[in-house]
């Protein structure tokens, strides 16, 4: 509810407020870009797990974000956008301090996820506080800020958790939440002490939210497991598998029966609604899933420090930052389909840049394509999305922002772990292609294996170290190589997407002045 002139903060009440809702927004988005680059450091201190084991705390946590849109609407309605807001960040701070005291990676994850749930519910609610205080002819710079902090996590993000576990401990990210958040929580319950809330209580759909939890979740569970378990050869995936091929068709047809949905499927009726939402879940799919993965291989496999893979993803910010801020000003004049069609052959180029190092690349061969990875980031979200709410008003128009949101960030998370798919996958093949290749299967006049052991032996190796030697750099360039696929398998998803936008219709530019309900969506959106 939006409230009356004179009840809003004004003056040095409102700047207090704007910086610590701006944080807020920081500290609630980093912790998942923020926490990829910390994955070797976090596996290696809880008992020493396989680094995919670690990438299951950033998946958990986003699935956590996405349960936790739904829910903060239904607080949010019946204790109020303030209340609910300080209490969630008390909430974020005591499964901060739950994750940074963790031993072990079972008690870990969960508490990753439910730190993703508070996350959710943070997110849209300090958004629609900073919206509520701002005047509506001043309303579009509040977009505009908006949309700079949500470049934050994957540029200052990445940065801030590489420092943090190269000079101090990888835990300090989840302590920093503590140390910031709870001064947040204190502070907006402050400021609106005492200010009236008008409740409208809406009735949650529990069994809609159940179904769709064991959907999200389980699809999430079988792509994190399944390359350390063997896929379906496992009998838990197996019964995951069952379980969500039983949930989904029942969600399906709960939510088309139900008065509020927990996820309103009937909005796909619309052309370009079906349209937005396929090009801006598949693009971020392959957008969160890159950056994800190329920040473990930057340390793990190309031999960086922390900081100075975050050093890399910093760099994005020097394009992303001033065009995000007036991206969402641009997209109303032109034709969506042609910005978001440049932005989608922008990415495959991109991609298929980052594709091309067959060898170990040095930083300055990296930061060149990831400035323009940067600016291509910061103009992906708006077109896709205005196009699917374009015909849309009110109520609807923010339900549908809201589910956009929802569902591009639970595929950002299947990209993750099907980007390092990919290449696992991969690797294997061209390691073996690489032994027919270089050892003389193909071509018996080329042996070079048999040429470097025999020279390696003549330093001094025996035949075993030898073999283990070029072993292990084999199974590095193969690994190199599989990650270059996956960058190739992205720019063909960008490719297909950009024929696919021109199956929605033309936008037509509206007449009418935004209200609150399209900044509110568009916040959603960005």
């Amino acid at each position: 509810m939006t409230p009356p002139a004179d009840e809003r903060l004004t003056g040095w009440r409102f700047l207090l407020f704007s910086v610590a809702l701006a944080v807020g927004n920081v500290i609630a988005l980093s912790n998942v870009p923020g926490y990829t680059v910390l994955v070797p450091y976090a596996a290696g201190s809880l008992q020493g797990v396989n680094p995919s084991f670690g990438t299951w705390a950033t998946t958990d946590h986003m699935m956590g974000i996405v349960l936790g849109l739904p829910l903060a609407r239904w607080f949010s309605g019946r204790f109020g956008d303030h209340r609910t807001y300080a209490v969630a960040f008390v909430a974020y701070a005591l499964f901060s301090f739950a994750c940074a005291t963790s031993e072990t990676i079972w008690f870990f994850v969960p508490m990753r996820f439910l730190l993703g749930l508070a996350g959710g519910i943070i997110l849209p609610l300090g958004q629609a506080l900073m919206l509520n205080e701002i005047s509506e002819d001043r309303r579009v710079y509040g977009v505009a800020w908006w949309g700079v902090l949500s470049m934050a996590p994957f540029t200052l993000g990445v940065f801030m958790g590489g420092f943090w576990a190269e000079y101090v401990s990888w835990r300090m990210l989840f302590y920093s939440n503590i140390l910031l958040g709870l001064p947040i929580a204190a502070l907006v319950a402050a400021l609106f002490y005492g200010r009236p809330n008008r409740r409208k209580i809406l009735r949650f759909d529990t069994i809609g939210f159940i179904l769709i939890t064991v959907v999200l979740v389980g699809v999430q569970t079988i792509l994190n497991q399944g390359n350390d378990f063997d896929w379906f050869g496992s009998p838990i995936l197996g019964a995951v598998l069952i379980a969500v091929i039983v949930a989904l068709p029942a969600f399906v047809v709960w939510e088309l029966g139900e008065r509020n949905p927990v996820l309103d499927i009937r909005l796909f009726r619309h052309r370009n609604y079906a349209v937005g939402v396929f090009c801006s879940i598949a693009g971020f799919l392959v957008i969160q899933g890159t950056l994800s993965v190329f920040v473990g291989q930057l340390q793990t496999l190309l031999g960086y420090t922390s900081s100075l893979a975050g050093v890399v993803y910093l760099t994005m910010a020097v394009f992303a930052a001033p065009f995000v801020s007036i991206i969402h000003l641009m997209v109303r004049h032109v034709d969506l389909r042609y910005f978001a069609m440049v932005n989608f052959i922008g990415f495959a180029v991109t991609l298929t840049w980052l594709g091309e190092y067959d060898k170990v690349a040095s930083f300055d061969q990296i930061t060149t394509p990831m400035l323009f990875f940067g600016f291509f980031l910061a103009t992906f979200f708006a077109p896709p999305a205005a196009i699917a709410v374009q015909g849309l008003a009110g109520a609807k128009l923010i339900r549908a922002a809201e589910e956009l949101a929802m569902l591009r960030t639970a595929f950002g998370a299947y990209g993750i772990t099907s980007q390092a798919v990919v290449q696992f996958r991969r690797a294997p093949v061209h390691q073996l292609g690489m032994a027919d290749h270089l050892g003389g299967r193909e071509y018996p006049s080329l042996d070079v294996l048999g040429a470097l052991t025999r020279k390696l032996q003549d330093l001094g190796l025996s035949e075993a170290v030898s073999n283990a030697q070029i072993a292990r750099l084999m199974r590095q360039q193969a690994l190199l190589l599989g990650l270059d696929d996956a960058f190739y398998f992205g720019a063909l998803v960008f490719v297909f997407l950009s024929g696919i936008i021109w199956l929605a219709r033309a936008p037509s530019r509206p007449a009418r002045k935004p209200a609150l309900a399209d900044f509110e969506a568009e916040e959603l959106m960005e």
